[in-house]
């Protein structure tokens, strides 16, 4: 926060909150592990990203941009080229984006096999 305290994301009226809303969102942090493997073009991003749309991607990069963990470089060039890179701050979440995709992919087979259980609970 601006007084150089810790924020307090379950304070509703904290900028943190902000913050942690956008970096829960799946785009964001998919976007945060691709780019931890340096910079990307969109149309990389957008290929590597199965069932992003053009319109979300660039809504999401502007989001982490404006955040300071994302910097998008113009080229002047013909064509024009653009790419995206993770600035310190972005580069500081990897290890946590990073350990919390692989313990999703270790752990989906059990959590289908929680929600299979779940599921055959629940009566009509």
């Amino acid at each position: 926060m601006s007084s150089g305290g810790p924020g307090n994301v379950f304070n509703a009226d904290c900028p943190s909150r902000a913050v942690m809303e956008q970096l829960s969102e799946k785009w964001s942090l998919l976007i945060l592990h691709l780019l931890a493997e340096g910079p990307q073009r969109t149309s990389d991003l957008r290929r590597a990203i199965g069932g992003v749309s053009e319109k979300m991607l660039i809504q999401t990069l502007r989001k982490l941009e404006r955040n300071g963990f994302v910097e998008r470089r113009s080229y002047n060039e013909v064509p024009p080229r653009v790419d995206y890179r993770l600035t310190d701050l972005g580069r500081s979440l990897v290890p946590v984006v990073k350990a919390f995709d692989h313990w999703i992919e270790a752990r989906i087979v059990d959590v289908i096999a929680a929600q299979r259980r779940f599921d055959g609970r629940q009566g009509p």
